[in-house]
């Protein structure tokens, strides 16, 4: 874990709610390894309101450009303080946090299922499932085609699903209900997003009898395991999802019982 100062190099707004910041360390100084899955904890400054850092997942890295993406939801005080901030400001980050997803050592059918804001880690994690040498599938959902967020960028990686619930972009419904999932067998299926979506998902897998990892969405307040905010319940007790997950296999956890 690193306690380091970042550079905002750009930030763009996706829709109404959501942006996109490509942020470097203060110096260029190289970024450590980091997988997908894994997030990091960001600390607003300049807001009377906010004592804790907020978590964010990594969105993708490109070593190329010593790049970090982080894609931002404004919900309240401290995520729109972070998404306001200009090319050219500076932020502190605590990082890597987290464990990460399985990455697949043989060829097969993989299916990376996300959700709003959820489909960050995705990015990344379809990134090196291609430098493997694997094609990934992605199926993201939305209420409408404005949430569903960088489509090119998924495209770029491997064959894009979406869904949205107005039926303005892809099939009408919820991710579970596209058509792929009926028509195609998959071996391993990824996802991030509303716990609702992500129980379907993983129940979905399991009456499927296919090997399911979730990344949890939980408050996380300090990202290491000390304020017990992001307990999650396991077949090994309760743990804390900032350390022993974000990414959890479905059958450690308790949603289906």
């Amino acid at each position: 874990m690193k306690v380091c100062d970042f550079t905002i190099r750009s930030n763009t707004r996706l829709n109404d709610r959501n942006h996109l910041l490509k942020i470097s360390p203060v110096g260029n100084e190289p970024l450590p390894e980091m997988y997908p899955g894994q997030f990091v904890q960001i600390r607003v400054d300049n807001s009377p309101l906010v004592f804790l850092r907020r978590p964010i997942s990594i969105n993708f890295v490109d070593y190329q450009q010593n790049e970090v993406w982080l894609l931002i939801q404004r919900v309240g005080e401290g995520t729109t303080k972070i998404s306001a901030l200009s090319a050219g400001e500076n932020m502190n980050l605590m990082f890597p946090l987290g464990n990460s997803f399985t990455l697949p050592d043989n060829k097969g059918n993989f299916l990376l299922i996300g959700g709003g804001v959820g489909t960050a880690p995705l990015l990344f994690l379809g990134k090196k499932m291609k430098e493997k040498g694997l094609k990934p599938e992605f199926l993201l959902g939305g209420r409408s085609e404005k949430d569903i967020l960088q489509r090119v960028d998924f495209e770029r990686l491997g064959t894009l699903y979406c869904t949205t619930e107005d039926g303005s972009l892809g099939e009408k419904g919820f991710v579970t209900q596209h058509p792929i999932l009926q028509e195609k067998k998959y071996d391993f299926i990824y996802t991030c997003g509303p716990k609702p979506m992500m129980v379907a998902v993983a129940r979905y897998a399991q009456q499927n009898g296919i090997s399911c990892e979730a990344s949890l969405e939980n408050l996380m307040a300090c990202g290491f395991g000390a304020c017990l905010c992001c307990i999650e319940k396991t077949i090994r007790g309760n743990v804390c999802a900032c350390t022993e997950g974000p990414v959890f296999n479905i059958k450690e956890l308790t949603w289906l019982d």
